[in-house]
Order: C-alpha cells, then structure tokens, then sequence
C-alpha cells in the first residue's frame, strides 16, 4: 500500500485537500486499499486552514512516507525553520516529494532542489526566481516532474498532479477511470499550460461561451465567423461584433490561439509528426502551423518540441 502524507501548516489553503479525493477514489475504483492518506503536520493535533476551519493532523513521521506532499498559502510568507527541517528529514525515507504553489518555498528553503526542475504559482514566480536564481523554474507549466520531486503550479494542479501520480503508480487506465469519477472535462499533462487560453479569452455570454467550446472541441472542422455564429445562434455581423465586446479580440484571433495552444501541447508531448499535429489542430498544414508559431512565440515548432525534449531527458 502506498503511503501518501499532505502536510499542513497554520493557514494552509484549503484547497489543498481535494488532492486527497484522487487517492480515495483510486481505493474507491480498484475495490482494494491501494493508498492510505496521512493529513500531518509539524506537531499534530488541529491546524487552522485558510477557511478558518482546523483539520486534525497527526505529526510527520521521522521515517517518511511514500508520497510527502507540502501543500500551500495564498501569500507569499517563508516557512518556519522547524518545518523545514521536519520535511528535510521525511524527505529522505520518502519516495516522491511534492509540493503545491508555495509550498515550492519549503523545499527552496530545505535546500531539496538543487539541480532540479521546478513550478510553480504564475503570481508567484518572480518572487521565487529572485530568492532562487539557481534554480530551473518552468512558470508556465501546470506541474513538473524531476526524479523524486514533484512541483505544482495553483491548487487546483493537485488534482492533475495526483492523477499523474496515480498513472505512475498504477497505470493510465485507472487515471482516467479516477478522472471520469470525479468528472474532469479533461486531464492535463505536465506539459500543459497553467493559463488556457479559453479561460484568457473570458466570454461572458452563454452564447460566446458555448461557441468558443464548440470550437475548441471542434478544431478540425470549419471555425468560420458563419460557422460559428450559427452555433451561438447570432447572425454572422452580430456575433462578430458580441464577440469583440466580450474577448477583446476578432474571432479569427481567438480561434487562432485555441489552435496555438492544442498544437504546442501535442509537439510538446512528442508523439505526433508536425503534419498530424498541424491538421489535428485545424491549421491545415506546417507551413501555416509555423508562422503561427513564429508570431505567438518567437520559434518554430519543431523548436519547441527539441527544448521540452532535453528538458525532459
């Protein structure tokens, strides 16, 4: 059975917590205690979370844990010295250890990734490049995995870094049951991006929304102004003009960096030739795919796909 410890401390995010809904719901699918959960801490006994509700923790064990997990706060703060050292020493009896957006710091300050490859919280990131410059941070990604280290970006990441953990433990299959249970619309890939570009556009209407996940769905299939506005039930000048008002941007534009991001993603994964990529996407072919690319982000494709490769070997 494989022990998995979240570590709370005094304001901890709550959010925090849903993380541990993975491993219940693996147990849950597989019929059999495949993980046992520990919610600890540096001394046990209740710890207040940032709801202002306390949760009840038993103290962190000297002999570690699988899976130590070191959860995060909304602020930016440093952690104790004792914490540090606590973690330090579990950390070397565990298997894998982790941590949610700021609880990156408590490793920082452990000195627990040296050489490593690391996320975390967008917001947080310059603050964390400034005391850590030393250190590889990759601030777009959703989560990053680095031998026995594990980071992850906001707190809603636990929930795709758990179900990688879950697919490494034991198998895809069961990820993906885990994912269905808990009604996810999608599991998200180390690789992929901690701000979508569906959540950058943010539609207000029902009608714009609906068009813009129709397209994303649909990025293979004509994604015309017409196509779109009838899916949104407007007249092609109308929809074109709510459009503007709601994203800031034409709907060709928008459509483009729907396409830009489901294409970054599959190069990024390694697995398609950059022709598949490029129809699967909607761009028709590489050429136009690359000069996309070139404008979003300054390299070509295949570019992208070499640097995530050496980063990853």
């Amino acid at each position: 059975m494989h022990s998995i410890a979240l570590v709370a401390y005094p304001q901890f995010q709550s959010l925090s917590l849903s993380l541990g809904s993975v491993f219940e719901c693996a147990n849950l699918l597989q019929g059999e205690a495949l993980y046992e959960f520990h919610l600890v801490s540096e001394s046990g006994g209740p710890v207040p979370s940032s709801l202002g509700f306390s949760v009840h923790t038993t103290p962190i064990r000297a002999e570690g844990y699988d899976t130590l997990i070191i959860s995060g706060y909304l602020d930016f703060r440093l952690p104790e010295s004792s914490l540090q050292d606590l973690v330090k020493a579990a950390s070397a009896q565990s298997r894998r250890l982790a941590s949610l957006c700021m609880g990156i710091f408590v490793l920082a300050e452990a000195g627990l990734l040296e050489k490593r490859r690391v996320t975390t919280h967008w917001l947080h990131a310059p603050a964390f490049r400034k005391r850590y410059p030393d250190i590889a941070l990759e601030e777009d990604k959703l989560f990053v995995v680095d031998g026995q280290i594990w980071t992850g970006a906001g707190m809603n990441a636990g929930i795709d870094l758990a179900l990688a953990m879950v697919e490494e433990d034991f198998g895809r299959d069961l990820a993906r049951r885990v994912a269905r249970k808990l009604v996810m619309s999608e599991r998200r890939g180390s690789e992929h991006s901690q701000l979508s570009a569906l959540l950058e556009l943010d539609p207000k209407s029902d009608r714009i929304q609906l068009a813009l996940g129709y397209a994303r769905e649909n990025l293979r299939e004509d994604l015309s102004v017409e196509a779109l506005a009838a899916v949104a039930r407007l007249s092609p000048r109308q929809f074109s003009r709510v459009f503007r008002e709601e994203t800031g941007k034409t709907p060709a534009k928008a459509i483009e960096s729907l396409r830009l991001e489901a294409a970054r993603l599959m190069m990024e994964s390694g697995r398609h030739p950059v022709e598949v990529v490029a129809k699967e996407t909607g761009f028709g072919d590489r050429e136009r795919m690359r000069q996309a690319f070139l404008r979003a982000f300054g390299k070509p494709p295949q570019a992208m796909r070499n640097e995530f490769s050496r980063n990853d070997s």
